[in-house]
């Protein structure tokens, strides 16, 4: 009998039902994989960008191992995390669930830090965001070990609380040596309108790096994820054109720019 999972909200409850339905040809965690990386890819590639065409072949070539209905499944559970953010913001929606489905220790002994706990930290951490960001126009936040994205996540919902506009005002830069968790931090900074970046590499060795002071034009190799927001919302927009105007870029550098 399989081992009963606790959930939180209904809409993590429906997509347990559905990967358990769907894991029977491959384990549960090659599906959850399989299930985020088509989700990171399938927003990247709502816009443009420099690593569009290798993304969407990867996307196929994962694809393809599913007959059509079960990508319909596969459909059906993004859905249930969009609305289960935008119906609670306040929470780690895809690291609880990772969590809760003891996939932790399937993959790498991964444990994420419980949300609460990192509300509490955001919470001193953003204590001068409001006056920080009148006075620098916007600040930036850098998770160098994002796991799922719950710092992050946290620190837009304090943002908020405080009366910052977190989609215009905060540039959120995250990084993490698993690219598992990258991406579900990619896909819930993504869904939640948050602008900025998701490194994919070792923050020891090879640390998440821009081109120019602020982070805003990061050196992108194809392991790094922008946000659709970061992407095509005007400030940011603005603001890498006005960065990038005080640069000559270096021809073998690798950069994000908007298309």
């Amino acid at each position: 009998m399989a081992k009963a999972v606790r959930t939180k909200n209904e809409h993590q409850q429906n997509i347990v039902k559905m990967l358990n339905g769907l894991a029977g040809r491959y384990a549960r965690w090659t599906v959850w994989q399989d299930f985020i990386t088509m989700a990171a890819i399938s927003i990247a590639n709502t816009v443009n960008g420099k690593w569009r065409e290798e993304r969407e072949a990867r996307y196929r070539s994962v694809a393809e191992k599913y007959h059509s209905m079960e990508l319909d499944i596969f459909a059906k559970m993004i859905t249930e995390v969009t609305l289960g953010l935008n119906e609670n913001p306040e929470q780690d929606f895809l690291g609880e669930l990772f969590m809760a489905l003891d996939l932790g220790n399937e993959w790498r002994g991964q444990f994420f830090t419980p949300y609460d706990v990192c509300r509490a930290a955001a919470e001193i951490s953003a204590r001068n965001v409001e006056a920080e960001s009148k006075v620098q126009s916007w600040v930036s936040v850098n998770d160098p070990a994002c796991g799922a994205g719950a710092m992050l996540i946290a620190f837009a919902n304090v943002c908020k609380s405080k009366g910052v506009n977190y989609q215009n005002d905060v540039l959120f830069v995250a990084q993490d040596i698993d690219e598992l968790a990258g991406m579900m931090c990619y896909i819930q900074l993504s869904l939640l309108g948050c602008a900025g970046y998701v490194v994919i590499d070792n923050t020891l060795s090879k640390p998440a790096q821009s081109i120019d002071g602020r982070g805003l034009i990061p050196v992108d190799c194809g392991n790094v994820w922008a946000t659709p927001m970061y992407t095509i919302n005007e400030f940011w927009w603005m603001r890498r054109k006005l960065a990038q105007r005080h640069l000559v870029l270096p021809r073998k550098e690798c950069f994000y720019e908007r298309d």
